[in-house]
């Protein structure tokens, strides 16, 4: 029996579709055709690369809640900013109190807050230690003396306290013949300097030396009195004393130096017959600022107080005014058993008090210091006195001065301006009967 042969499928590997072995021909490619090349990692299950694919978009929801929290945290920045700047104007009522105070080192804006509230500058303590800590806290507050003040907001304390360039500033009009507790008292009204912290700068004799000042003198404790020159002047609110005396100071020793040298002779003169320098100029030109009160009278008043310390004839060198004396019970009253009952006016107690350092009364030639700030007139009416021998002059009526060259003219006029008063005025030293020389103490003006 023979074999039948095995019929082969359809598109066997080995035979052709119809049946016989090999491959079916294939046709050449077309020549204008190419097959485009496979591309790499497109293929299933395969991922793009994450820096290649594109964002996923938030859903909605997760959207609208971060707008919603960040339109929250821009609503809550912009409320915690009204409500700081809005304590920040905020006043405590002011009643023109004044506060000095030695502030301290390091406080934190918690202890600053309890110290302003402790003073009665800011009604409250954690709104004004919130405040401080959302304005940069106390690392800028400058330690020691400040002078603040009530009705001035947190803004204005935080000024005053790190000495902020661009606080509110005030005008300090200096009038000629203020002492130096005159000028702190107006520092302190006008809310620029202490009073205590201002005469306490102008007493330190470091600062003293510091500035210049000639401190040399027979009696006490020296002062910066007779350099605070008078003038109109513009300082911050709450500036250091010391900052306050050196420009005053300084305006002095400019104004000096141009007086000076347009009497280089008298000065000279000065030192010649007496021995002085600047600080006993200034001592006479105080003398003559507070007793001079019509402008063409300064240079006749030196004159009769140089006489005395120069005219031969006149012994008790005593320039003998009631000014001088007064200032003893301003700059040293516990020293004065007479300036315990003392009201502002000359008695014969207080002028002829031996007691009293500054009475030209019970001592001879120039007070210990000067009695007042000088303006340049009278410095200038020292250095270029009047050439005459007067040795008297007592008030003649609206602000002059009848001026004699002996006792008995003196006298004269004294008696005749008591007849023209209807109320006769006391004065420091009333005539009497003298020896030659002698004074009869009116020098003082009405």
């Amino acid at each position: 029996m023979g074999v039948r042969p095995r019929a082969s499928r359809p598109g066997n590997r080995r035979t052709g579709g119809d049946g016989a072995q090999g491959s079916p021909p294939r046709e050449p490619p077309s020549p204008t055709r190419k097959t485009p090349p496979a591309r790499r990692g497109r293929g299933a299950g395969q991922r793009t690369p994450a820096s290649r694919r594109p964002a996923r978009p938030w859903p909605r929801r997760g959207r609208a809640l971060l707008l919603g929290l960040a339109g929250a945290l821009a609503a809550a920045g912009a409320a915690l900013l009204a409500l700081v700047i809005g304590f920040g104007r905020t006043r405590v009522p002011d009643r023109g109190r004044v506060v000095e105070i030695n502030w301290p080192e390091g406080l934190d804006a918690g202890e600053a807050a309890s110290l302003l509230a402790a003073e009665g500058l800011v009604e409250s303590e954690r709104a004004m230690a919130l405040y401080l800590r959302a304005t940069g806290g106390t690392e800028g507050f400058v330690p020691g003396p400040h002078l603040l003040f009530e009705g001035a907001t947190p803004r204005e304390l935080r000024q005053l306290l790190t000495r902020a360039e661009g606080r509110p500033t005030a005008k300090v009009t200096i009038p000629e013949g203020w002492n130096r507790f005159d000028v702190a008292a107006r520092l302190e009204k006008l809310r620029v300097a202490g009073r205590k912290t201002f005469l306490a700068a102008t007493a330190d004799g470091a600062f003293l030396d510091a500035l210049g000042i000639e401190r040399g003198g027979a009696v006490g404790a020296e002062s910066a009195e007779g350099y605070l020159f008078p003038a109109t002047y513009e300082f911050p609110l709450d500036t250091d004393a010391r900052d306050v005396a050196k420009r005053l100071v300084a305006e002095a020793d400019r104004r000096w130096t141009a007086l000076t040298a347009e009497s280089k002779d008298g000065l000279a003169a000065l030192q010649a017959t007496l021995g002085w320098g600047r600080r006993e100029v200034l001592t006479l030109a105080s003398i003559v600022e507070k007793e001079a009160v019509v402008a063409e009278e300064r240079p006749l008043i030196a004159s009769v107080f140089l006489n005395r310390l120069l005219d031969p004839t006149f012994r008790s060198r005593r320039l003998q005014s009631d000014a001088t004396a007064l200032y003893g019970c301003v700059a040293w009253p516990q020293e004065a058993p007479s300036c315990a009952e003392w009201g502002g006016k000359p008695t014969p107690a207080v002028v002829r008090d031996p007691r009293n350092r500054y009475s030209t009364y019970a001592h001879p030639g120039l007070p210990p210091g000067p009695i007042a700030n000088p303006g340049g007139p009278s410095i200038a009416a020292v250095l270029a006195p009047a050439a005459t021998k007067y040795l008297y002059f007592v008030a003649a009526g609206g602000g002059r001065h009848r001026f004699s060259e002996s006792l008995d003219d003196h006298n004269d006029a004294v008696r005749k301006r008591r007849e023209a008063t209807a109320s006769p005025r006391l004065t420091a030293a009333p005539p009497k009967p003298a020896e030659p020389g002698e004074a009869s103490g009116e020098t003082d003006v009405e």
